[in-house]
């Protein structure tokens, strides 16, 4: 039953697919053609990311997450994930697992909504061609209602987050994937002892 639970959503998708494919096999083949080419941009992408995310692990301590991008961390957390955001040229798919394993090692909700809205919306080459095609005012004035729209949003989901049991692994644990094979509970540190470091972000 979890088995299925977990993949409900794929299996979900075939059958559609499927019916979609007796029904409107023009559509159907089209609708293939499209799944077939993001697999091959995830496919050439997301290794190099996981290599990516598996460095941060090993160079960037715990406590400096904590510390740059935390709960604490205030408006240079903000200025930084804002900066983290803008820069990059990459799909937004690339920064879900970037932000999910900065959260587990202590960053603030707050700051990973600020740091996705960022790179969705706010990407520097994407700014440059927006000038060029709409102008500058329209530019700055779209870019400072997102930048407020998305400070808002992250206040507010961090708030809603909050109230949640849920998310305490997320902030202070491995990935809950990896804890069985480690033979660790959610509420143990690397080592299988308690976490001393979830004490302190609450």
């Amino acid at each position: 039953m979890k088995l299925l639970k977990a993949y409900l959503a794929p299996i979900l998708i075939v059958l559609i697919f499927l019916v979609l494919a007796f029904a409107w096999p023009d559509a159907a083949a089209r609708s293939g053609q499209v799944t077939w080419d993001y697999f091959k941009e995830m496919a050439l992408i997301m290794p190099a990311i996981f290599v990516l995310m598996g460095l941060m692990e090993i160079w960037i301590p715990k406590d400096k997450i904590q510390k740059w991008l935390g709960h604490r961390s205030g408006i240079k957390g903000a200025a930084l994930a804002f900066a983290l955001g803008t820069l990059p040229t990459g799909p937004l798919y690339v920064a879900f697992p970037m932000a999910a394993s900065l959260i587990r090692k202590g960053a603030s909700t707050t700051n990973m909504i600020l740091f996705l809205g960022s790179w969705a919306a706010l990407k520097i080459p994407q700014l440059m061609v927006e000038i060029k095609f709409l102008g500058l005012p329209f530019t700055a004035l779209r870019f400072v209602l997102t930048l407020t729209a998305l400070l808002l949003m992250g206040v507010l989901i961090n708030k809603i987050l909050q109230k949640s049991p849920d998310l305490e692994w997320q902030k202070n644990m491995p990935d809950p994937s990896m804890m069985p094979k480690m033979g660790m509970k959610p509420g143990m540190g690397m080592n299988g002892q308690k976490d001393k470091q979830s004490d302190d972000l609450k």
